[in-house]
């Protein structure tokens, strides 16, 4: 086999065969302590052009095989090949960089200039594009990620998202041949994800780049050319998008799910409505597919309809409905009726940062805000609207530049207020808390908030035991070291550390952040049955519409550094056009729920979250009339519009 770059003639641009690797940690004598077999004898190819997604759950090996195509990990045995080069040899190691450009998912471990376009610039200018040239790609990049409005800012005042965005943009500037992308979504809003994904498959489809994402998402990955699903570091799965979702067994048990349009197929099977049978694909991948499916079903139903018939009306507005399906308002005093009242306050409250620059950056403006005992609040907003910046003024961690925030009406920055302790009352678990963990032990790292504030060892690991039972872990676990643990543990882990501090709120800003379908249900779940069993007031923050309609009953939206909307999650997915404006979207349920009863289809609950209750929805509004062809077809071109 050629070592040369120019052997690029080959039947796939990336191959491995038979790849196995180890992670080994040895002690100060460099003894062998721990080993973990992350790939095992991995064999597969991939084609030039084509758009490849890896699936898997935390620890499946997804990101160890990504690192091993750009070399920045090689084999222990077997071999990797990139367009021609085995990346074992050191005399490929940095060609093979420049032929597979990898975007990570923390953008914070790449990006490296003073400003964003600087930043960009980097890896073409290493590359010796010419000046004339340099210029264009690097505008060109940030136009793609919608970040060239920002190419004069510093990294260090864009929020995830944003340096998430900058990072892609740096590679899209090297125009790579393979383009290896590592949940690069992850930490974006809707209108953000959808930027970045339109520009890769623009890239992938126009200018032949192989495109590999790694992705929980199994939305983006149903629109790949091919996926791998990966268990225990072996492939588990191949096959094009339909031939792997419909191994839902499979899936399931690999800790997996499948994207909302084929588990809402799947719930409609279930209640007696049989799309398939007509269905000229299977499963049903897209929303536009799905709409075919139930057009079809409608005129297999009634076949009665005629051209001039529609259905009027048929479908109260979703400013009507309660909080959430079948729910009830809330009331916290179930859970929270052994608390004593603890509410938050700003009022007014501005921030600026480097307000005594040149350049200042206004983060907030006058944000009028009560959090009440017991609520279950979601946060929501475009990347860089203000969300972190917010919930950081909440304990005290930022200082309104103007405006005050007040707990039980006392101003929490006067001059005797104890802090640490209102850092104890209001528990705030960052995005990637797992990075957090620093102990030897995890019963020393649980026990590191509760002795901060004023605990006895006794009393600590008292609360530590008691935190490490709330969120699901088994007692024995303790005694291990926390960087042995699985991403899902690790996580588990820094939330009981913030709940051993019994804290009366607890802030989550984008707790499920890098989890896998069935880690991330795991913690919302645990999450839900804090506020449900212990009245713990909730913040949730997240760029899933889906999981604070399923879980919050007030939503808030911040936009622009403003607090654009406060209200009930149907009352504020009622306002889809502005919440467009501002880079969000509805959950895909509300989507296709309102194209249908828009379509005619007698829908009378718009407000539901859940493939499940969506599939029943539709059921019932079949079962009661249907509306012609047309009138469905027409629902499904919207789609397209």
């Amino acid at each position: 086999m050629s070592n040369g770059a120019e052997n690029s003639g080959t039947s796939s641009i990336a191959e491995s065969q038979e790849v196995s690797f180890h992670y080994i940690r040895r002690d100060e004598e460099g003894r062998v302590i721990h080993e973990t077999t992350a790939l095992d004898r991995v064999s597969f190819s991939v084609t030039p052009g084509e758009f490849l997604a890896i699936l898997g759950h935390n620890g499946s090996g997804k990101s160890t095989m990504a690192k091993h195509l750009n070399a920045i990990l090689t084999p222990d045995a077997g071999t990797v090949v990139i367009d021609g080069l085995d990346t074992s040899r050191e005399e490929n190691i940095l060609t093979v960089r420049r032929l597979a450009g990898m975007v990570f998912q923390n953008p914070d471990n790449q990006i490296i200039g003073q400003i964003v376009e600087e930043d960009v610039a980097f890896g073409p200018e290493n590359l010796g594009i010419p000046t004339e040239q340099l210029r264009s790609r690097v505008d060109d990049a940030l136009k793609k990620v919608g970040m060239w409005k920002r190419r004069l800012s510093s990294p260090n005042k864009l929020s995830g998202g944003q340096k998430q965005r900058v990072s892609i943009a740096g590679v899209l500037a090297m125009k790579p041949k393979i383009l290896l992308l590592d949940e690069p979504t992850a930490m974006l809003d809707p209108h953000g994800r959808q930027e970045v994904l339109a520009a890769v498959h623009t890239l992938n489809r126009e200018e032949g780049i192989t495109v590999i994402l790694i992705t929980h998402d199994m939305g983006e990955a149903a629109g790949a050319d091919r996926i791998f699903v990966m268990d225990r570091g072996q492939v588990a799965l191949t096959g094009t998008p339909r031939e792997v979702f419909g191994h839902k067994e499979q899936l399931e048990a690999i800790g997996l799910t499948l994207p909302f349009p084929t588990q809402i197929a799947g719930s409609l099977a279930a209640l007696g409505i049989d799309l398939k049978k007509n269905a000229p694909v299977w499963p049903f991948l897209t929303e536009e597919e799905l709409l075919e499916g139930i057009r079809n079903a409608a005129e297999e139903m009634h076949p009665d309809h005629g051209e001039e018939s529609r259905i009027r009306g048929g479908g109260r507005k979703v400013s009507d409905h309660p909080a959430r399906s079948g729910e009830e308002a809330p009331d916290a005093s179930a859970g929270s009726a052994q608390r004593d009242p603890f509410t938050l306050t700003l009022e007014r409250v501005s921030c600026v940062y480097d307000a005594k620059t040149s350049n200042p950056v206004r983060a907030l403006s006058d944000i009028d805000l009560t959090i009440g005992t017991g609520e279950f609040i979601g946060l929501i907003g475009h990347t860089g609207s203000g969300k972190s910046t917010l919930v950081q003024h909440l304990n005290g961690l930022i200082k309104p530049t103007s405006g005050r925030v007040l707990a039980n009406g006392e101003d929490i920055h006067g001059e005797h207020y104890n802090r640490k302790m209102l850092r104890a009352r209001v528990g705030m678990v960052f995005q990637y808390p797992e990075h957090q963990l620093f102990e030897t032990t995890v019963l020393a790292d649980v026990c590191y908030g509760p002795k901060n504030i004023g605990k006895t060892q006794e009393e600590a690991e008292a609360a530590a035991r008691a935190a490490i039972e709330l969120v699901g872990l088994e007692p024995d676990i303790l005694t291990a070291s926390p960087f042995e643990l699985s991403g899902g543990q690790k996580r588990r882990v820094a939330i009981a550390g913030v709940l051993a501090m019994e804290p009366e709120i607890l802030i989550l800003d984008e707790p499920t952040a890098g989890l896998d379908p069935r880690g991330r249900e795991e913690i919302l779940s645990l999450i839900e049955r804090f506020h449900r069993e212990r009245g713990i007031t909730i913040l949730l923050v997240s760029h899933s519409m889906e999981d604070v309609a399923r879980f919050a009953t007030r939503l808030l939206v911040m936009h622009d550094g403003r607090l654009a909307m406060d209200s009930s999650p149907a009352e504020v997915f009622a306002r889809e056009e502005e919440l467009r404006e501002m880079g969000l979207a509805v959950p895909e349920t509300t989507r296709i729920l309102r194209q249908l009863s828009g379509a005619g289809l007698p829908i009378t609950d718009l407000a539901v979250y859940t493939p499940e209750e969506t599939a029943q929805a539709i059921a019932q509004a079949l079962a009661k009339e249907a509306p012609s062809a047309d009138v469905v077809r027409n629902g499904t071109e919207v789609l397209h519009a």
